[in-house]
């Protein structure tokens, strides 16, 4: 097999050990072909050390877009003259074969320009195998569910889909950079469906080094422009129902509950079935606390 050259962005941000481990297992890779990293340090000092010139080159940059996660890969992107493009977050490690099951994967179907794959969920001692049990992933799929592992550090992209006229570039107006890697796999599949290796390939660290974790504000203003931007997610009554569900839930969180309850009644009209809604109603008669829900549903590599 003639194997394409992939670079691999790698987004950062104050975590100079986890950005190591991240290298490295990248570096560690079993993949026949060219392979080079651009490291990108968004809002802090580069650390010009990372760089390296030997066998898998790594390259350290500053984000020179805006400012945040959506400018930090897009900036690495275009750096980039590689044939595929991957993505990686600072605190996720690939398996050693991550790389080389996914480019087979994608090279098996010409006309595919985005491939995933599986992941394991670290949290607090605790590692949750999460499946998508299926090898394509339709805009329907999406719409219906976020599809949690269809991680970003899963993300591998034909390099010439990311052009203005195509899938595009990560958008970068997503509030807070979120979402932003729900929005790319949508745009991505109204194109082509997008095929996936249903192999947990990447561990992906969750709990409080995520710089996200607990921005409420920001959770909701993200859904809401993911609302906006895709009518697939209200026209799909799960779907619409699971985005006003996690929105009541961030309400309740911020102790807004007039917000909260709108929402509730929203995702209840869309489907009554919705399990967020009961979260939410819990939350704001203070009989639980949503850190706590996450917590626990974290721990089965889960979220709300």
């Amino acid at each position: 097999m003639n194997w394409p050259s992939v670079g691999v962005v790698i987004p950062t941000r104050n975590r100079p050990e986890l950005v190591r481990r991240s290298i490295e297992a990248v570096r560690a890779q079993r993949y026949p072909g060219e392979l080079k990293i651009v490291v990108v340090y968004d809002q802090t000092e580069p650390d010009y050390l990372l760089a390296c010139a030997e066998d898998v080159p790594v390259l350290v940059l500053t984000n020179w877009r805006p400012a945040g996660l959506a400018g930090a890969r897009n900036t690495g992107v275009l750096a980039l003259e590689t044939e595929l493009v991957a993505f990686c977050d600072d605190d996720d490690r690939w398996l050693p074969d991550k790389l080389r099951r996914q480019v087979a994967a994608l090279l098996a179907e010409p006309d595919a320009e985005f491939a995933t794959c599986a992941i394991e969920v670290e949290f607090e001692g605790h590692t949750t195998p999460r499946l998508a049990q299926r090898s394509r992933v339709t805009v329907e799929d999406l719409a219906r569910s976020r599809m949690a592992m269809l991680h970003s550090s899963s993300f591998l992209i034909r390099r010439e889909a990311l052009a203005e006229d195509a899938v595009g570039l990560v958008a970068e107006d997503a509030p807070g950079s979120q979402n932003e890697d729900w929005d790319l796999l949508l745009r991505a599949a109204r194109r082509t469906p997008i095929v996936h290796v249903d192999e947990p390939l990447v561990q992906v660290l969750w709990g409080r080094s995520s710089h996200y974790a607990y921005e409420y504000a920001t959770k909701i203003s993200s859904l809401r422009w993911m609302m906006q931007r895709h009518p697939e997610i209200s026209g799909c009554r799960p779907g619409a129902a699971r985005v006003y569900g996690q929105l009541a839930c961030w309400s309740a969180a911020t102790g807004n509950r007039s917000q909260a309850w709108q929402f509730s009644k929203e995702a209840v009209r869309a489907n009554w079935k919705e399990p967020r809604t009961a979260i939410a109603l819990a939350a704001m008669t203070g009989a639980v606390k949503v850190e706590n829900v996450l917590s626990a549903l974290h721990k089965r590599g889960r979220g709300i």
